[in-house]
């Protein structure tokens, strides 16, 4: 199988607080594959997509109960520290959920970690390595 991922799908409780959340905090636009249903966003060659948890969990015959840590997180990775620090000062201006400061991590790099509306993890970080 080639290595590729296309979409990541977020199950969400409100299609338009999680639309807004990515569409004010982010700044980020919907595409136009988008409609009252699913919003897609369009990512450097892979969409994010935010569908209905419910359904999305019945789509893939699982309880969609889940809570808590859900395993993954997704990142946002920057130029630099100070970019990671503007960064998260201006989401926090905002009113987003800073679930970690930023600080220097054991990798080597330098992260901070949101939330968004439904508890899916955001990195966000400077990687020296990159």
């Amino acid at each position: 199988m080639e290595q590729r991922i296309t979409f990541f799908t977020l199950g969400v409780h409100d299609l338009q607080v999680s639309t807004g959340f990515y569409e004010n905090n982010f700044g980020w636009k919907r595409s136009a594959m988008s409609s009252e249903n699913i919003v897609f966003f369009d990512l450097n060659g892979i969409h994010l997509s935010l569908y209905n948890r419910k359904a999305l969990a019945e789509d893939a015959t699982v309880d969609k109960a889940g809570s808590g840590f859900k395993g993954f997180t997704l990142a946002h990775n920057v130029g630099s520290e100070k970019e990671v620090d503007e960064l998260i000062e201006d989401l926090r201006n905002k009113g987003v959920k800073i679930v970690k400061e930023p600080q220097k991590v054991f990798w080597g790099g330098y992260s901070s970690y949101i939330s968004d509306p439904d508890g899916n993890l955001w990195e966000i970080a400077f990687n020296p390595y990159l």
